[in-house]
């Protein structure tokens, strides 16, 4: 009896006039149990209900164990912390103060890209790796200021500065940092970390290129002390207005590329010593590592010896630049300045600053995942970094990443934790407090130097492009647009070019996206000169192909066109006469259901002909784009075949839409005038989703198709498959080797090899034969079927759906064979048409 709630609904229903079979021309009740031929004594039947709106939003409210593990998973350091060990203790040891000593001279440099005093460099520095490792899933990534972020806040600066010289930059970069961090963390927070996806692989790769070329070219005046350049224009422009004032270079220039060449010598020293020496790997790496600090205290006892008797201790005395006084301890630390009005002057900036933050923390700790065997969350990434900007520009931080050369010199030292991280803040703690003084004498051409070497690891390799190009050349074109627009334009606007390309050449494929159809090709499985055929000796049986299916002679389906690569000479043909197999390639929404379902009609408007050519008494009544024949001509009699079935492959299809689904019922209508007074029956196979079939329910397939809403008598095939638990073969399975092998039947030899997919049924289609076939199968265990059994045209893949296509055609002409011109019709050579027996 129904409940209350269904009655008030259907009466809800009736009064509005909702229809609730809509679409269900075929009258599907009288099929819930497929009572046509397949008895219910048979197997177990199984009827697949719908999923109910109410089921949707059960999916989506999450349960209290879901709530606790969301909290739980905010905070990954918990899952790790109780167990730590001495042995971790030292592998972090030595990672955090082997990166300590490299983040310290960098962080000042990356702050003069910002347009900010070298201690607010120390300060994000401090912020970064002592907060990461609370929300971290990755153990390599080292946050901090960055080259390209810090080039672009810099910029974001430099903006406000001309329109509000009130404000102080770092004021302005603290506010930079808690919006961006903000959006960041929000993300996170609702788990959107899968948005990265969308930027690809050369959009990231021309970014990091473009941006080093313009951070290195931009660090060409400081490196040669020409103040009248300025290094903030196109990179084009600066590489001209360097060239044009080249002969103003100061001492600068003698420091500066001195330690950039110094950097080059140290490192390919080191890695020649490492491969000469791989008991010393270690140790070379270590020395190797620690080149920038070297370089740095060089310079600068240079510049203190140079600077010894400095005039009041002013560095603009020097003979050269000179970083100058960097304030001991954390003299910016406050309340962070955030209000509409800063927020305006720098908002249009905003996009592409969330833009760096995510795709040069994710990209990198990804990669490092990927080549350390573990795997990062991207939403709790998020959460890391958005948290790290929020609470940073309270000590005075600017917008801080994960950093690609530090991040690979802690995983390279063999970090074993994200609490390497509080060792790198110790040091950097250390530096801010006793170092001040010592930062004074640093020459800022060193700095440059340091800058460029470190930038130039970004830049993607030519043999990297190379293999780009081999994989997909239209995205090596998008690769060199980024990095030319970066070097004449800008890195935001870089940015914004590269995504859009590629979300632009991703939209393309999905639009045209180019469905297939499919030929039926027997072939077989071969071992070196051995053809596995299903015919070995009989003492063998165990190890032939009678005990593993997948190395029998089976059909597959290939491309009617090859366009996939299968050799040409393989005659793959339609199926059979009438019956087209068609695949969809990359799903099936609403931006690609007109191109596929127009490449579907026009192809079979182009193999087949009317049902009925008659159908036209008059020549008014023929459609204006298919006139006829001329007047006098004589008709040309057509062997093409009529349409009887399509099959649609759904494997690449996840979710159907309102659109796609309407153009379908289009395409069904449209078809079904085409084969009037027939109907073209729609077979679909390998559906993934139960919603999916819900929309393909009500739209009226996976029930055949009758004419004057009158149930007529059909053949159908149902998939089936043992039970598992007690009522499977498994549970008998060496009783059953055992007798199989004292009692080989010779007759096994000639039956071959069984089809265990589907039901094959007899021509007379009498539900005494399905029990017979039934028994056979059900022999080692019980069976049921594997889709409801009133969905009898959604098959469990294409062999079952060409197969009832067949069964139903064969049945509907009163099991006559197709003939064209007397020669009976058959798939692929040595294939003929199912009747009633395995294919």
């Amino acid at each position: 009896m129904a409940s209350t709630s269904t009655k008030v609904g259907h009466g809800l229903a009736k009064a509005l006039g909702i229809k609730l079979d809509y679409r269900n021309e075929t009258g599907a009740a009288k099929l819930t149990r497929g009572e046509s031929v397949f008895s219910v004594d048979s197997a177990d039947s199984y009827i697949e209900d719908e999923p109910s709106a109410i089921d949707w939003v059960k999916e989506q409210v999450p349960t209290g164990r879901q709530v606790f593990n969301y909290v739980h998973n905010l905070f990954p350091f918990t899952k790790w912390i109780m167990r730590y060990n001495v042995q971790w203790l030292i592998g972090d040891l030595v990672a955090g103060i082997t990166v300590g000593a490299v983040v310290v001279p960098q962080s000042m440099a990356y702050a003069k890209l910002a347009e900010l005093e070298p201690q607010f460099g120390l300060y994000s520095s401090f912020m970064g790796v002592l907060i990461y490792w609370f929300f971290a899933t990755s153990k390599d990534i080292t946050i901090g200021p960055v080259a390209v972020m810090s080039t672009i806040t810099g910029n974001v600066v430099n903006k406000v500065k001309a329109q509000a010289p009130e404000i102080p930059p770092h004021v302005v970069a603290s506010a930079l940092a808690i919006i961006a961090g903000a959006i960041v963390c929000f993300i996170g927070l609702v788990r959107l970390g899968w948005l990265v996806e969308l930027i690809s692989l050369p959009a990231i790769s021309a970014f990091m290129t473009g941006s080093a070329i313009n951070i290195a070219v931009g660090q060409v005046p400081n490196l040669m002390g020409l103040s009248s350049v300025n290094n903030r224009d196109s990179t084009y422009l600066v590489v001209i207005n360097s060239l044009k004032h080249l002969g103003e270079s100061k001492l600068d220039a003698a420091l500066g590329l001195t330690s950039l060449t110094m950097l080059y010598l140290i490192r390919f020293i080191f890695n020649y010593l490492a491969k000469k020496q791989p008991n010393r790997r270690r140790l070379w790496f270590f020395c190797n590592t620690l080149r920038t600090a070297f370089v740095i205290l060089l310079y600068t006892l240079i510049s203190w010896l140079v600077n010894l008797h400095l005039p009041n201790h002013n560095a603009k005395k020097s003979p050269f630049k000179l970083l100058g006084t960097v304030p001991r301890g954390f003299q910016n630390a406050a309340v962070p300045t955030v209000n509409s009005d800063i927020i305006s002057l720098f908002a249009s900036e905003l996009p592409a600053s969330v833009i760096v933050l995510l795709i040069e923390h994710i990209s990198i700790s990804k990669s490092f995942g990927r080549v350390n065997n573990y795997t990062i969350d991207p939403s709790q990434e998020l959460v890391a970094i958005g948290v790290t900007n929020l609470l940073g520009p309270f000590l005075g931080a600017y917008p801080a990443t994960g950093s690609f050369s530090r991040t690979a010199i802690k995983s390279k030292a063999g970090v074993r934790t994200p609490f390497a991280g509080v060792i790198t803040a110790i040091v950097v703690l250390l530096a801010i407090y006793a170092l001040p003084a010592v930062f004074f004498y640093i020459p800022q051409a060193a700095l440059s130097g340091v800058i460029i070497h470190a930038v130039g690891d970004l830049i993607t390799p030519p043999n990297t492009v190379y293999q780009f190009w081999r994989v997909s050349p239209v995205e090596v074109i998008i690769f060199f647009a980024g990095v030319i627009v970066t070097i004449f334009t800008t890195i935001e606007i870089g940015v914004y070019v590269t995504i859009s390309t590629s979300m632009a050449l991703f939209l393309f494929r999905a639009f045209k996206a180019q469905g297939r159809f499919l030929g039926r090709v027997k072939v077989h499985s071969v071992i070196g000169d051995h053809l596995l055929d299903g015919q070995d000796k009989p003492g063998n049986t165990r190890l032939g192909a009678d005990s593993d299916p997948d190395k029998s002679t089976r059909n597959i389906f290939l491309p009617v066109d090859h366009q996939d690569g299968s050799n040409p000479s393989i005659r793959a043909q339609h199926p059979y006469p009438g019956i087209f197999i068609y695949r969809f390639s990359e799903g099936f929404n609403y931006p690609n259901a007109n191109h596929y379902l127009d490449h579907l009609v026009s192809t079979v408007f182009k193999e087949t002909r009317r049902t009925n050519p008659h159908s036209f008494p008059r020549p008014g009544d023929r459609p204006w784009n298919d006139p006829g024949p001329k007047k006098g001509k004589e008709v040309v009699v057509d062997n093409r075949p009529t349409l009887k079935a399509i099959i649609l492959d759904f494997s690449s299809v996840n979710n159907v839409d309102l659109t796609s689904v309407q153009n379908l019922i289009d395409v069904r209508n449209q078809l079904d005038r085409y084969t009037a007074p027939e109907r073209v029956q729609w077979h679909i196979a390998c559906i993934n989703n139960r919603w999916t079939k819900r929309a393909l329910v009500s739209a009226g397939f996976g029930f055949p198709a009758t004419e004057d809403n009158e149930f007529s008598r059909w053949k159908p095939i149902f998939s089936v498959a043992e039970m598992g638990g007690s009522l499977s073969a498994a549970a008998q399975a060496e009783a059953d080797e055992n007798k199989e092998l004292r009692a080989y039947l010779p007759k096994d030899i000639e039956h071959g090899q069984r089809e265990v997919d589907s039901i094959n049924i007899s021509d007379s289609g009498s539900s005494a034969d399905v029990n017979t076939h039934l028994k056979k199968h059900r022999a080692n265990g019980k069976v049921t079927v594997v889709h409801g059994l009133n969905r009898p045209f959604f098959h469990i893949d294409l062999t079952s759906a060409l197969q009832s296509a067949i069964h139903n055609l064969e049945a509907h002409a009163g099991k006559h064979q197709f003939q064209e011109d007397g020669v009976e019709m058959t798939a692929v050579e040595h294939d003929a048409p199912i009747k009633g027996s395995s294919s």
